[in-house]
């Protein structure tokens, strides 16, 4: 791995998961998202990326869920993708907000139809009685929007990460990995070399 002073973080990224697509078994854009109460209580889980350039990193969930509430009250977070194939990692940490509507729309309308009428019938992070009172949710739904095209529930949509830093991690022999850490300022990004 080579970093120069002037190597634009979002482009090495996005070199970085364009060889992860061609080497992980599945789900190369999953990435583990880091979230915190106000009073600082943790909490992290695995999301698919659904978007990256240079305004950030995108991602889409239920707005009721525990991370959508955790965003909300608190607007910052961290990512870390890890390809196991690659031995690389990533982590980006940066301010949250949400995605406009017109992405959201745009996103979800390209979803398979299952996928839109599961968003429609899971209330995420809520409790659930039993696997049929899921199974029924999805056949009202189904049978609610059986013609036409489904739209986007009015809580559902996403939050876009703008880094402040992003670094890159790739292990090396004798647990010498290489670490480069870019910050952004208001010069632009910034890069330094880090001990591993």
């Amino acid at each position: 791995m080579t970093f120069s002073k002037n190597v634009d973080p979002i482009q090495r990224f996005n070199d970085w998961i364009g060889e992860a697509e061609k080497t992980e078994p599945n789900d190369p854009t999953a990435m583990t998202l880091a979230t915190a109460t106000p009073e600082g209580v943790p909490s992290a889980r695995m999301v698919l990326l659904k978007g990256v350039d240079e305004r950030g990193f995108v991602f889409y969930t239920n707005m009721t869920s525990r991370k959508a509430k955790e965003l909300n009250a608190n607007p910052k977070a961290a990512l870390c993708f890890h390809w196991k194939s690659l031995r690389r990692q990533v982590r980006v940490e940066g301010a949250v907000e949400p995605v406009s509507d017109g992405e959201a729309d745009a996103y979800f309308a390209g979803r398979p139809r299952v996928s839109q009428l599961g968003a429609w019938a899971s209330k995420q992070s809520q409790p659930l009685k039993g696997r049929f009172e899921l199974e029924a949710r999805v056949a009202k739904y189904t049978a609610r929007f059986a013609v036409g095209s489904v739209p986007r529930p009015p809580f559902w949509s996403g939050f876009r990460l703008t880094p402040v830093t992003i670094e890159f991690w790739e292990d090396q022999a004798f647990r010498l990995h290489m670490r480069f850490v870019f910050r952004r300022g208001d010069g632009g990004w910034s890069m330094e070399e880090l001990y591993p």
